[in-house]
This record gives C-alpha cells, sequence and structure tokens, in this order.
C-alpha cells in the first residue's frame, strides 16, 4: 500500500466517530459548540449518547419530563407533547456525590449566583462565601434547580468538563445548550437521575 493511500486510510478511520457523532447530533437536532466540533475535542468532552427512551420511567410526561443518565453523560428531555432533545452533560466527579432518584425543577434562574454548599467550604475552606453572575461563575448563565439542596442542572463556562465526571453532584450543560434546555422546561417538570 502506498504511502499516500496509508495516510488517506488512516485519516478516513480517525474521522469516522467524529462524522458519526456529527451525524447523530444533526439528526436529533442538537448545535454543538464551536469548540466541541474538532475531532481532538470530541473525543475527549463528547460523551458516547444515544438517542434512548427512557419516558417509561415516567407515569405520563405532565408538564416535560427529563433523565440525566450519569452513566451515559447525557441528558435527555421530552416536552408535554413528547418533542425530544439529547444533551451533552458533565457528573458528579464521585459514586458519593451522584444522587439517583425523582426529583423536580422547582425553580428557574437567569444569570444565577453562587453558593458552595457547607460540605465543599469543609472540603476547601479557601472558598468564597457567594461568585456572582459573570464568567468565573461554576452555575454558567442559567440553573434550573432540583427539591433536592444543592442539586442543579445548570450550564458551565468551562468546556472542558462536558462529557466527564468534574462535577460536585451537579449535571452541567454547555452554556449554549442550558440556554436552550431552560427556556424549555417549566417549573414543575419532572426530573429522574439514573
Amino acid at each position: 500500500m502506498s504511502t499516500m493511500k496509508r495516510r488517506s486510510f488512516i485519516a478516513a478511520t480517525l474521522a469516522t466517530p467524529f462524522l458519526a457523532r456529527t451525524a447523530l447530533a444533526q439528526e436529533i437536532g442538537l448545535t454543538l459548540p464551536e469548540e466541541a466540533k474538532a475531532p481532538q475535542n470530541a473525543r475527549n468532552n463528547i460523551s458516547s449518547f444515544r438517542t434512548i427512551d427512557w419516558r417509561d420511567h415516567f407515569e405520563a410526561l405532565g408538564q416535560g419530563a427529563i433523565v440525566a443518565d450519569t452513566v451515559s453523560r447525557a441528558l435527555h428531555f421530552w416536552d408535554a407533547e413528547g418533542g425530544y432533545k439529547l444533551y451533552p452533560t458533565s457528573v458528579p466527579i464521585s459514586e458519593d456525590l451522584t444522587k439517583r432518584g425523582y426529583t423536580s425543577v422547582i425553580k428557574k434562574v437567569k444569570n444565577p449566583t453562587w453558593t458552595p454548599t457547607p460540605s465543599m467550604r469543609e472540603r476547601d475552606p479557601s472558598l468564597p462565601v457567594t461568585v456572582p453572575a459573570g464568567p468565573e461563575n461554576p452555575l454558567g448563565v442559567r440553573a434550573l434547580y432540583l427539591s433536592w439542596q444543592y442539586y442543579r442542572i445548570h450550564g458551565t463556562h468551562d468546556t472542558r468538563k462536558i462529557g466527564r465526571r468534574s462535577s460536585d453532584g451537579c449535571i452541567g450543560l454547555y452554556n449554549e445548550q442550558i440556554v436552550d434546555l431552560y427556556d424549555r422546561v417549566t417549573v414543575g417538570t419532572q426530573v429522574k437521575l439514573i
């Protein structure tokens, strides 16, 4: 096999997972941020998520439903009419910080402030008391507060976290995608973390 053919074959082989991911994203209506479109970042930051119909975990869609899958690092959302969106996420860094079960969205906040939990401050007393909205805020540009104290579905300015175990219990999305989800979700939306 000539050097040129071998290089073409290797390039095509390496590009296949990226192209499949891009095709899947287009199929489900997912817009990937620019930094996630490059193959080297996609390999590290995008979870191996796929469309899964988790609606059978709920008696009815009601106001909508969210399943946050901590294994595949994906958030599945259905609106009241059954419309579907899929988002890559960050998940808790350890099993100790991972809570599973049913909860619901109790509050929606644009440009939230962040207050470290008591256990975070215990582990790291140097943490600030509060971080105002802005580029240094770990909650990004939107937050969905859950009925579990201290647990949120929120954005992040640190795009390296998406697709990884990197949170202290919350589910994180790219800022562009939390804005999209935020606009679709209503207070009362049922949520299940699995």
